[in-house]
C-alpha cells in the first residue's frame, strides 16, 4: 500500500468543538496536515487518495490527555513510554502529558530531555512531559521552572503530593504567571487522609477500612485558590473528585481566579461501591466517591466549571494489586477504557457527545495555553491528529487484551458501548481496529 498518498476519511460525522463543526462530511489528510474538510467529496482537490470509510462513525480531533503516568524512567515493569503511548493510541489519544513522579523525578533539564528523547524514538504519539514543582517532589525547594520549560516541560506538578509549604507554592504560582504554564496540584491534605484507603463513608465502615474524607481534598483546593488569587498564577486542579471541590472551583472562576480543573472517567462513572469485596482494582487516589459527587462533577463539566477530562492512567503490576487492600497500590489503568466509560454518560443522557469531545480536545488545549493552539482542532493546515470512533459498538473489557502493561481495572468483564476504531497522529495511522480497512 502506498501510504504517501493523501488519506480521505469519508462520510463520517465530523465533530470539531473548536470550530463549531458538527456535520456529515469528509476530511482529506495531506502529508501530516489537515488538507480539506467539507461535505461533498467531489470537491476534494485530489482524486488519487486512499479511503477510510467512516460512515456512521464519529470523526473528531485526536484526544488530549493532561494527566497520565508512563512510569519511565524507573518503573518500567509497570509501563514504558513505548507501551503507554501505544495503549493511549488505542484509546483515541494522540497527545498525552506524562507526570513527573518517576525515578528519578523530572525535576531537571536532563530528566526532561531523557523523556523527550525516548518519546521521539519509541513513542507512537505526541508525548509532552510535565516537570516537578519542587526538587525531588519533596515540597520545599522550587525547581528551576524556566530551565524546565525551555527543556520542554508543558506544566509543573508534584503529582501524588500537594505542595504543602505555602511559600513554595506562592513562588511556583508566581513563576507560572511569567511562564504561562499551569501549576497542576494534586489536592490532598495527608494529615486528614492519613492511612486512608477509600472514600470516608458507609463502604469504608462496612469494610473496616480507614476513609479519606472529602475535606482532605477540599481544604487544599480552598488554600490553592487563595494563593492563586494572591499571585495571579495559573492553577490547575487535578482529578477533581468531590461536590465541594466543584463548588469552590465554580466560585473561584466567578471571582476571576486563573484556575482550571479536570476530572477522570472513573470519578465520573464509578462510586465507592466498586471497592466492595476488597476489590483492589478500585483503589485509586483520590478515591471513588458517591453518586452525589458524580452528579456534581457532571454538572461542573456541563456548565464549564471543569475544563477537561483526563485519564490519570496509572498502570501497575499484578503484584501491586494482587495483595491485601491496605498494601495495594493506588491507581487504575485508564487509557483503553476511557472512551467506553464516557460513552455510558452519553447513552444514559447525562452528557452530550459535544461536551464529551470538547472536554477531550479543545478543553485540554485551553488548560495548556496558547502555544498549543495547533492541537485539538480539525482546522485546515493544522496537525492531522484525528480520532475515529463508533459510539454504538459494544465490547467486553478484557485486561489481557490491553496494550498497556497495567491490567489493573475495576471494569474487567463489564460491557462498554463505544469503541475507538482508528487513531491518526500527524497524518499517520497509529492505531486501527482489526477488520477496518483503508482502501
Amino acid at each position: 500500500m502506498n501510504t504517501t498518498k493523501p488519506l480521505l476519511i469519508r462520510d463520517g460525522r465530523i465533530i470539531d468543538p473548536a470550530n463549531g463543526i458538527d456535520m456529515i462530511g469528509s476530511i482529506l489528510i495531506t502529508g501530516d496536515k489537515i488538507g480539506w474538510v467539507g461535505r461533498q467529496v467531489d470537491r476534494v482537490p485530489c482524486s488519487d487518495y486512499r479511503v477510510f470509510d467512516a460512515k456512521e462513525m464519529i470523526v473528531c480531533p485526536g484526544f488530549i490527555d493532561l494527566h497520565c503516568h508512563l512510569r519511565q524512567p524507573g518503573y518500567e515493569e509497570k509501563e514504558t513510554i513505548a507501551t503507554g503511548s501505544r495503549s493511549a493510541a488505542k484509546g483515541g489519544y494522540t497527545t498525552i502529558c506524562c507526570m513527573p513522579n518517576t525515578k528519578p523525578p523530572l525535576d531537571n533539564e536532563k530528566a526532561i530531555g531523557y523523556v523527550k528523547t525516548v518519546a521521539r524514538k519509541e513513542g507512537s504519539i505526541r508525548i509532552l512531559p510535565i516537570g516537578c514543582i519542587t526538587k525531588d517532589r519533596k515540597g520545599k525547594t522550587v525547581t528551576d521552572m524556566t530551565e524546565l520549560s525551555h527543556a520542554g516541560a508543558v506544566a509543573f506538578s508534584d503529582d501524588g503530593d500537594s505542595v504543602m509549604n505555602d511559600a513554595s507554592l506562592i513562588e511556583a504560582l508566581t513563576n507560572s504567571k511569567t511562564l504561562g504554564l499551569p501549576i497542576i496540584e494534586h489536592c490532598e491534605n495527608k494529615k486528614l487522609a492519613i492511612d486512608g484507603q477509600i472514600n470516608e463513608g458507609k463502604i469504608a465502615r462496612k469494610l473496616d477500612l480507614k476513609g479519606i474524607p472529602a475535606e482532605a481534598e477540599e481544604s487544599i483546593v480552598r488554600r490553592d485558590i487563595d494563593l492563586a488569587k494572591q499571585t495571579g498564577g495559573k492553577l490547575h486542579i487535578a482529578h477533581t473528585s468531590t461536590a465541594g471541590s466543584v463548588v469552590l472551583i465554580r466560585q473561584a472562576k466567578a471571582d476571576g481566579v486563573n484556575i482550571t480543573a479536570e476530572v477522570t472517567p472513573h470519578h465520573l462513572t464509578m462510586t465507592e461501591e466498586m471497592a466492595l469485596g476488597y476489590n483492589t482494582n478500585a483503589k485509586v487516589n483520590p478515591p471513588l466517591r458517591t453518586i452525589k459527587d458524580i452528579d456534581a462533577l457532571i454538572a461542573g463539566l456541563t456548565d464549564g466549571t471543569i475544563d477537561a477530562i483526563a485519564t490519570d492512567h496509572a498502570p501497575h503490576t499484578k503484584a501491586d494489586k494482587e495483595c491485601d487492600f491496605i498494601n495495594a497500590a493506588f491507581g487504575i489503568s485508564g487509557f483503553e477504557t476511557s472512551l467506553g466509560s464516557l460513552m455510558n454518560l452519553l447513552h444514559t443522557g447525562k452528557l452530550s457527545l459535544l461536551d464529551i469531545i470538547a472536554k477531550l480536545t479543545i478543553g485540554p488545549v485551553k488548560v495548556m495555553g496558547k502555544d498549543y493552539g495547533n492541537l485539538g482542532t480539525l482546522t485546515v493546515g493544522k496537525s492531522a491528529d484525528i480520532t475515529i470512533f463508533d459510539p454504538q459498538i459494544s465490547w467486553m473489557v478484557d485486561p489481557d487484551k490491553f496494550i498497556s502493561k497495567g491490567k489493573n481495572t475495576p471494569l474487567v468483564g463489564q460491557t462498554l458501548k463505544g469503541k475507538v476504531i482508528a487513531s491518526i497522529y500527524g497524518g499517520k495511522v497509529v492505531f486501527k481496529e482489526v477488520g477496518y480497512n483503508i482502501l
